[in-house]
């Protein structure tokens, strides 16, 4: 079930390939990207899923670690909002989460932390309970309060917090840039599916480097 479908060698061409893949459902794609009405959202970059000790690890997620440090940077370096999630649960506010996974991430649990590679005091760090960020948090809020009118999904998993926070940026009336290369998840097939599924009427995926060449970071080597 779980598969490195990214890693640092492959990913930028894994990348451009599930991009290509969606055909003429990439619209516009990067092209209404408008940085300065934009917020960055990093889901869920909690040691839980990035180390391989944890049986929630991530293999795919290692590879998006240094485009998002690059988007974090920039976003940093523009005065522009960037919100990282943290999930947390407790048996009161689990729900049903509590019926699907063999146990919750708690906040005496030192895996729980944001990973190490990113800073939380660059931005704005809110808890959630849920796979929608949005769900019984002050992310609206916030958002609303800097005049953004755009987000940009990162994080993990693809196919749970990202999709379902995308969905609901998007029903809250947030136009959403959904990366591709920039959300991980157990495997390519959950990937793919999600892309597609937000392509269709949801959001615009887009790869990192067209995000930070908008931004006016050069690309790397």
């Amino acid at each position: 079930m779980k598969e490195a479908y990214f890693t640092l060698g492959t990913i930028a061409a894994r990348a451009e390939a599930f991009k290509q893949g969606l055909g003429s459902l990439q619209r516009d794609g990067v092209g209404g990207y408008q940085p300065n009405r934009s917020a960055l959202l990093l889901l869920d970059m909690q040691r839980y899923f990035l180390e391989p000790s944890s049986h929630a690890y991530v293999p795919s997620a290692v590879a998006i670690i240094p485009g998002l440090r690059r988007l974090v940077q920039a976003y940093y370096a523009l005065r522009l909002p960037i919100l990282f999630t943290r999930h947390l649960n407790t048996a009161e506010d689990a729900g049903n989460m509590s019926t699907w996974w063999r146990d919750m991430i708690t906040s005496d649990n030192p895996l729980s932390q944001i990973a190490p590679e990113f800073e939380p005091g660059m931005g704005v760090a809110i808890t959630k309970s849920q796979y929608d960020a949005f769900h019984e948090t002050i992310l609206e809020e916030l958002l609303c309060g800097r005049n953004v009118s755009q987000v940009v999904v990162c994080g993990v998993m693809t196919h749970l917090c990202c999709e379902t926070t995308a969905r609901s940026a998007f029903m809250c009336g947030f136009e959403v840039f959904f990366t591709i290369d920039g959300t991980a998840t157990y495997n390519e097939g959950f990937h793919q599916a999600t892309l597609l599924n937000l392509a269709h009427g949801f959001a615009k995926p887009v790869l990192v480097s067209e995000l930070l060449a908008r931004l006016g970071v050069a690309n790397e080597g």
